[in-house]
């Protein structure tokens, strides 16, 4: 159940940290970047390691006894968004550095059972959490939401050149039958844009990318994360996330230039920066990682 984590020399770099640091890991997931912080700061640093899955969560807090950090790591399991709260509820003030991962890990793809794959024969879930009944599920939408609401998630998140065509050949569908795995949903994408066709990638890509995106409000999420990041760094802190599409970058890029322009800090990462050749050579799922960094002063 171990996750290859990415670009963690570059992480490191950028968060400057010291020993006795107190750092928040937004996207903990198994604990990669976490216990590469962990030792970083050492024994006397704290780290608040915030995960959104309850699975993943729970196979941190195991993780983070076994390595007998229950003591500098405290881990909860929730959305950054609401990292306020967090903040307060943990004690956590004055923080020397927050991290940012944004993808989702490839147990959600190969193991969670949610339907993240195109590539597998799952119901369409698609929630980071699944025991969060407020969320709506992939199926949930792609069955009830509007053909104009289809054609924009698909057209905003996927950046789908074939969304009004997808979205009309959803709607034709579904007044047939619910559209409830993703086969179903493959079955149509693909009547709309063929598998031969020259694209690189695979037809489903930029739907799929679009549900996901949707389901759990990541661009929001990230808004909120982001600023209440900011508002509970200290001075001389520093701010690292990790993106794996253009729309987060697109994010990141715009607050971090917001911020720039209010005095609150400097932009480190002048240009993106991108995993070496030879980590992606390890790690194939590094080779969409952007990472941008901002400090505050």
């Amino acid at each position: 159940m171990i996750h290859t984590p990415v670009m963690i020399d570059e992480v490191l770099h950028y968060l400057a940290l010291q020993q006795g640091d107190t750092v928040i890991d937004a996207t903990a997931g198994y604990g990669g970047h976490t216990f590469a912080i962990a030792r970083a700061i050492g024994s006397k640093g704290n780290i608040l390691a915030i995960e959104r899955d309850d699975v993943m969560a729970s196979f941190l807090c195991k993780r983070v006894i076994q390595q007998r950090l229950y003591q500098n790591v405290v881990v909860v399991n929730g959305n950054y968004r609401d990292l306020d709260d967090m903040c307060q509820d943990e004690q956590f003030e004055n923080v020397s550095g927050v991290l940012f991962d944004l993808g989702f890990s490839s147990w959600h793809v190969e193991h969670s059972g949610r339907g993240f794959s195109f590539l597998r024969d799952e119901p369409l879930d698609m929630r980071y959490n699944a025991t969060d009944t407020s969320a709506q599920t992939a199926a949930n939408i792609i069955n009830s939401a509007p053909r104009d609401t289809l054609e924009y998630i698909f057209q905003e998140y996927g950046e789908e050149p074939k969304a009004q065509h997808i979205a009309k050949a959803i709607f034709q569908k579904r007044r047939q039958e619910k559209i409830r795995t993703t086969q179903q949903l493959v079955d149509i994408i693909t009547s709309v844009i063929p598998r031969h066709t020259k694209r690189k990638m695979h037809p489903a890509t930029r739907i799929f990318q679009a549900l996901r995106i949707a389901v759990n409000d990541e661009i929001g999420a990230l808004k909120q994360g982001l600023y209440a990041a900011q508002s509970h760094i200290g001075k001389d802190g520093r701010i690292v996330v990790i993106s794996f599409h253009s729309l987060e970058d697109r994010v990141v890029k715009t607050v971090f230039q917001d911020w720039k322009k209010k005095g609150i800090g400097n932009i480190l990462t002048k240009k993106v920066v991108v995993p070496h050749f030879t980590e992606i050579q390890r790690n194939r799922r590094s080779r969409s990682a952007k990472l941008r960094a901002f400090h505050t002063i």
